[in-house]
């Protein structure tokens, strides 16, 4: 049985979870063991508001726990390390290390997607309308365009120091099944 540890990075409104919906829909059903749980793949939504805080380590490492405890099984991850140091950076003006987290990773074999979105302020607020349209409670920490297209330049920078493999993938449009390929490839499932 192929193994995947995915970790799906990327700005806000950028469509994480669209896509790791579609990869899950691939590998929970093809690697389901028991028949009767939804164990062929593991979901994590680690976006839970506690990146850029003074809890984003603590919680990091008890999912390296969890992670290396469910090893043998598919597991996709939504945000992880790099939001913490993304946050920290841009809302507490802290950098951050993760050098033995991502080694951790590395050895539980870990892949990143960086799911990005086109610099176009349009595009972006009709995500915004799409995002508060689903989840009203999203106005409370709504930024302009231009704030997610910095937070976006900082993704790229950080993606390209680290060790782990990763794909870049953009999402000019939702829902586009071509990039659910892309990945799949990728991930050598295609």
């Amino acid at each position: 049985m192929k193994i995947h540890h995915l970790i799906f990075e990327g700005a806000e409104l950028a469509g994480k979870s669209w896509l790791m919906s579609r990869i899950y829909d691939q590998l929970e059903p093809k690697y389901n063991k028991s028949g009767y749980l939804l164990d062929g793949c593991h979901w994590f939504n680690c976006d839970i508001g506690v990146y850029g805080t003074k809890h984003g380590r603590p919680v990091i490492e008890s999912y390296l726990k969890i992670f290396t405890e469910l090893k043998n099984s598919n597991l996709l991850v939504e945000k992880f390390y790099l939001s913490d140091i993304i946050y920290s950076r841009l809302h507490r003006h802290k950098e951050i290390n993760y050098k033995k987290t991502e080694q951790h990773l590395k050895k539980l074999g870990f892949k990143i997607i960086l799911i990005t979105l086109p610099p176009d302020k349009k595009i972006i607020q009709a995500r915004i309308n799409d995002r508060l349209k689903l989840y009203p409670h999203y106005e409370r920490i709504l930024r302009r365009p231009d704030w997610y297209i910095k937070q976006q330049q900082e993704y790229l920078k950080e993606i390209k120091k680290t060790t782990l493999p990763y794909l870049i993938i953009e999402t000019e449009k939702l829902p586009d099944n071509n990039l659910t390929e892309q990945i799949l490839k990728w991930i050598k499932e295609r």
